[in-house]
C-alpha cells in the first residue's frame, strides 16, 4: 500500500491527473441530482459529466442551455466548480513553476516534497494564500462593476444583478464560457459597461499568478522585470491588438455579426471577440453566423491561449513567442536565441517545440476524428476541436446536435488540453538530465 502511494506521489503529473479525475467526478455527481436540473428533472448522465468537465477545466462549452435547463442550485454548482477549478489549476501550475524554476534534478528530493504536499511550507503558503487574494480581489471587482450595471440599467433587482455579477465575474476571471444568458452576452453587444469588465477579468485571470505577483512588486521598476513577464506582455498586447484588427475587418460587412453595428460597436465586438478566444469562450455575435476567415483567427488564438500557471488553456503565450524568437535567431544566423537581452536555455525552446507540435497532432487527430463521427465540415469540426482542446467554450452552435461519442470525444480533449497544457512542460523541464558522453555529430539535411 505504501509503495502504491509512493508511484502515484511520485510524479506530479499524475496527482494533478488524480485532482482533476477526482473534482469531474464529484461535480458529475451533483449535476446528475433531480435538484440540479430544471423543474427537478435531472439532466443525465452525459450532460452531467460534459457540464463537469467543462466546468473544471474552465472550459465554458455546454451541450444544454445552462439559462434554462439548471436550477439555480445548477447554476451554483457549475459556479462553485468552474471557482474550485480555476483556483487549483493556478495554484498547482503556481507550484509546478517553482519547482521547474529551481531545476530539481534529484529524484529523491522531489518524491520528498511531493508526499509532503510541500515544494517549502514558506512557498506554498505565500502560493496560496497569493492566489487567493489576487482571485477574491480581481473577481470582487469586476463583480461590483457587473452588479451596478444590471441593477442600475436593465430594471433587474439588486439581488438578482448580484447574482449575475459574481456568476460572470468568475467565469470571465477563470476563463470559462458559462452564462446566464441564453445567447451569452450577445444582448449586450453595444454595452461597454458589461464587456469592458469582463474583458479586464479574462485578460487578468490569463496573465498567469507569476505575472500578476511580479507585477505587484515591481509595477514601477520596469528594468528590473523578468524575461517572463517582458514575454508574457508583449505577447498580449500582440495578440489582443491583432486580433481584434483581423477579426474586425473580416466581420465588418457581415450583417450577421457586426455588419449593421456603428463604427464603435464594431471595434468594441472586434476587441472582445479578441479577447475571448484567451480562452474565456463568451461571445458577442453567433460564430455560426462568422465567415470562415473569422473561425480560422479564432482557430488560431484559441490554440496559442495565454499565460502560463493561468486558467487559460492552448499552447500559452510563451511557448508562441519563444518560437518566433528561436526562428528570428535561425533566421539571423545566431547560435543561440535570445529574448530582451537575455540567452534563451536550449532546453526551454526544446520544450515550447514539444508542446507546440504535441498540441497541433492532438488538433489535428481530434479533428480528425470528429469528421469521421459526426456529418461537420472541416472548418467546424476544427473550431469545435480547437476549442475543446483549449478549453475556450465558444461554439458555432452544433454541440446540441451531436451523437453522445462526439460528447463523449469532446469531453475528453477539454481533460486531455486542460492537463496537457498544465503538466507537460513541467514534466519535461524535471526530467531533464545530463549524459556523461556525447554521440558523434551528424547533420541531416533539413528544409
Amino acid at each position: 500500500m505504501a509503495h502504491r502511494r509512493s508511484w502515484w506521489l511520485s510524479s506530479p503529473a499524475r496527482v494533478v491527473a488524480g485532482l482533476f479525475v477526482a473534482g469531474i467526478a464529484a461535480a458529475t455527481l451533483v449535476l446528475v441530482l433531480p435538484i440540479s436540473g430544471a423543474g427537478g428533472e435531472s439532466v443525465g448522465f452525459r450532460t452531467a459529466l460534459f457540464t463537469a468537465t467543462s466546468a473544471i477545466c474552465v472550459t465554458g462549452l455546454s451541450i444544454n442551455d445552462v439559462a434554462t435547463d439548471w436550477s439555480t442550485f445548477g447554476e451554483v454548482a457549475i459556479m462553485v466548480a468552474v471557482q474550485l477549478g480555476g483556483f487549483g489549476i493556478i495554484a498547482l501550475t503556481s507550484l509546478l513553476a517553482i519547482l521547474v524554476s529551481r531545476r530539481i534534478g534529484l529524484s529523491t528530493r522531489l518524491i520528498a516534497q511531493t508526499e509532503t504536499n510541500t515544494l517549502d511550507l514558506g512557498d506554498v503558503r505565500r502560493v496560496l494564500i497569493g492566489v487567493g487574494v489576487v482571485t477574491v480581489l480581481i473577481e470582487g471587482a469586476v463583480a461590483i462593476v457587473l452588479t451596478l450595471r444590471w441593477w442600475l440599467s436593465y430594471g433587474e433587482s439588486l439581488g438578482y444583478s448580484a447574482y449575475l455579477g459574481v456568476f460572470h465575474s468568475i467565469m470571465s476571471f477563470n476563463n470559462a464560457g458559462f452564462s446566464l444568458y441564453s445567447d451569452s452576452l450577445t444582448g449586450f453587444a453595444t454595452d461597454p459597461l458589461i464587456l469592458f469588465p469582463v474583458v479586464v477579468g479574462i485578460i487578468l485571470g490569463g496573465l498567469g499568478f507569476p505575472v500578476l505577483f511580479e507585477l505587484r512588486r515591481e509595477v514601477r521598476a520596469p528594468k528590473r522585470w523578468s524575461v517572463h513577464l517582458k514575454i508574457m506582455l508583449l505577447g498580449t498586447v500582440v495578440l489582443v491588438v491583432g486580433g481584434m484588427c483581423a477579426l474586425t475587418i473580416s466581420e465588418w460587412s457581415n450583417p450577421r455579426t457586426i455588419g449593421d453595428l456603428d463604427v464603435g460597436a464594431k471595434l468594441l465586438n472586434g476587441l472582445f471577440a479578441s479577447v475571448t478566444p484567451r480562452t474565456a469562450g463568451f461571445n458577442t455575435f453567433d460564430y455560426g453566423q462568422a465567415n470562415d476567415t473569422t473561425r480560422l483567427i479564432t482557430d488560431a488564438l484559441m490554440f496559442i491561449g495565454a499565460g502560463p500557471a493561468s486558467t487559460s488553456g492552448g499552447i500559452k503565450v510563451t511557448t508562441f513567442v519563444l518560437l518566433f524568437f528561436a526562428i528570428l535567431s535561425e533566421a539571423r544566423g545566431d547560435q543561440d536565441v535570445d529574448a530582451f537581452g537575455r540567452r534563451v536555455p536550449t532546453a526551454a525552446i526544446r520544450q515550447a517545440i514539444s508542446v507546440a507540435l504535441l498540441g497541433v497532432a492532438v488538433v489535428a487527430i481530434g479533428t480528425l476524428v470528429m469528421l469521421a463521427i459526426t456529418d461537420l465540415g472541416l472548418d467546424v469540426a476544427l473550431f469545435e476541436v480547437t476549442s475543446a482542446f483549449a478549453t475556450v467554450g465558444l461554439s458555432t452552435g452544433v454541440l446540441p446536435d451531436l451523437s453522445g461519442a462526439a460528447h463523449y470525444f469532446l469531453a475528453g480533449l477539454m481533460f486531455v488540453g486542460r492537463l496537457g497544457t498544465v503538466t507537460l512542460a513541467s514534466a519535461l523541464a524535471l526530467r531533464e538530465s545530463r549524459r556523461l558522453y556525447r554521440l558523434p555529430e551528424e547533420r541531416p539535411i533539413v528544409g
